[in-house]
């Protein structure tokens, strides 16, 4: 086995077997981790498919809580009971922030090259919102599917950028907020009469919420991604001085 000599670098020998190993253990580990990811990904898939679905149907929905079915998909509407806002903006929301920014002055150096080669310095300034603190509101209850629960049971939506307004002198205030009515399908676990380890797929029907479950990363595109981290990796070995090797 002779060296391999390239323009600016030289894998001698060594490093050739070296790296064989490496490619070696990258694959094994590669296996390894594409083996767990896929028996994970059927172990989810199977819990999805044993789970019932219910649409938009509050006595079913009760009868599943009530008898302990266990998994289940449920469309409904999420509403908020006990509605939220701030005057100043008005409407009703199931979850509302108002962030606080000041506009404030700062100063910065810049260094300048003439024609000439000589460095000038000087000192501009520029002005900035910045952040200067936040609070927020929650309803304490939400009604999904026509049953009412703690606000804690089922996640919030995201949250939407509502308005600016003007707050005096160099202040205003930003808000964003969770409206009051939603429509989504949840995934939570019903037992003793209620939901458990909700989570909730806003404007997604249950045909919707079930493919975005069952819908994963692409197992040959985890395999061209690790082959290429894989030939880096041997790469980036052999173009380092790995003198220990000598």
């Amino acid at each position: 086995m002779k060296n391999i000599k390239f323009r600016n670098f030289t894998i001698t020998k060594r490093e050739i077997l070296v790296s064989i190993v490496i490619a070696a253990l990258m694959i094994m580990f590669g296996f390894l981790i594409s083996t767990k990811w896929s028996e994970s990904q059927q172990e989810s898939d199977i819990k999805y498919n044993k789970a019932i679905q219910i649409d938009n149907d509050t006595d079913l929905f009760q009868y599943g809580m009530d008898t302990n079915v266990g998994n289940a998909f449920v469309y409904g509407e999420l509403k908020a009971v006990d509605s939220v806002t701030y005057p100043e903006i008005g409407g009703e929301y199931m979850y509302v922030r108002k962030v606080e920014e000041h506009y404030n002055m700062h100063t910065r150096t810049v260094t300048t090259t003439d024609s000439k080669g000589k460095k000038h310095t000087r000192t501009e300034t520029y002005w900035t919102w910045d952040y200067a603190g936040e609070e927020d509101k929650s309803c304490k209850t939400i009604n999904f599917c026509g049953i009412d629960f703690d606000s804690s049971k089922i996640p919030f939506p995201g949250k939407n950028y509502i308005d600016t307004l003007s707050g005096g002198y160099h202040i205003r205030f930003e808000y964003y907020g969770v409206p009051a009515v939603n429509k989504g399908t949840i995934f939570t676990n019903l037992k003793d009469k209620t939901i458990n380890n909700t989570k909730y797929y806003n404007n997604m029907d249950l045909e919707e919420a079930f493919r975005y479950v069952t819908t994963h990363f692409p197992m040959w595109l985890f395999w061209v991604l690790w082959i290429m981290l894989t030939g880096a990796a041997v790469f980036g070995f052999c173009y380092l001085e790995n003198r220990w090797l000598e």
